[in-house]
């Protein structure tokens, strides 16, 4: 059994939807951003960055893992799925999966914060983060040109950890017009199961999206 510390944010999704794809037992524990549970002290044990997602493996000694690339990587290696064993082409994977932690990840979220979140509009700001994603979206465009899956034709945790993101790009303010092998494989990945459950696990906000950016704007101003 595998215990998921989570909320509905695009690194929580990554999680579901690698549990959902590994067919791993899993337990949903939701956590309410908006009132700091991530910051109490239960919490902070698991993860001492305060963050989501995090598991704990009851199979495993109740070993905890933080950080979801970490986690992917774990959980990968746990079930012996969707990252290989050859050298060259696990290397790949992996290297995918850090161009969404260290990129795709970061700008979209900055993005968010200064196009969705932050009253005072900072133009500047909201370009830059904006046009670094975009620029992302354009390497990957090419990259699955000629690849079906972000590490080659092997749907991989490096896809799980993508995807989450850049389906919402819309929220970041950012197009993928003009990027139809990016588009292409959002929309393949949509049609899969897993991603389609792990995306409401826990299920999404109930809020308009006015109040919601309200809700998100105290918490980042917090």
């Amino acid at each position: 059994m595998i215990d998921l510390y989570t909320a509905a944010t695009p690194n929580g999704f990554k999680i579901s939807i690698a549990l959902e794809e590994m067919e791993l037992e899993y337990r949903v524990h939701h956590l309410d951003l908006m009132s700091a549970e991530q910051k109490l002290p239960d919490f902070l044990a698991i993860n001492p960055n305060g963050r989501i997602p995090a598991i704990v493996d009851r199979d495993n000694d109740d070993f905890a893992v933080f950080e979801s690339g970490a986690i992917l990587l774990y959980l990968a290696e746990k079930s012996g799925k969707f990252i290989p064993s050859e050298p060259k082409k696990r290397s790949q994977v992996i290297q995918w999966l850090m161009f969404q932690m260290g990129g795709v990840g970061p700008m979209m979220g900055q993005a968010n914060v200064f196009y969705r979140y932050f009253q005072e509009k900072i133009p500047a700001a909201i370009e830059r983060y904006q046009n670094e994603s975009r620029r992302l979206f354009e390497v990957m465009d090419a990259q699955l040109a000629n690849n079906k899956y972000l590490a080659g034709d092997e749907y991989s945790i490096a896809d799980m950890s993508t995807w989450p993101w850049v389906r919402t790009y819309d929220w970041s303010g950012v197009s993928i017009e003009g990027l139809p092998h990016l588009q292409r494989w959002v929309d393949e990945l949509a049609e899969r199961p897993a991603c389609q459950k792990g995306i409401v696990t826990p299920p999404p906000s109930e809020l308009s999206d006015e109040d919601r950016a309200k809700e998100i704007r105290k918490m980042v101003s917090q």
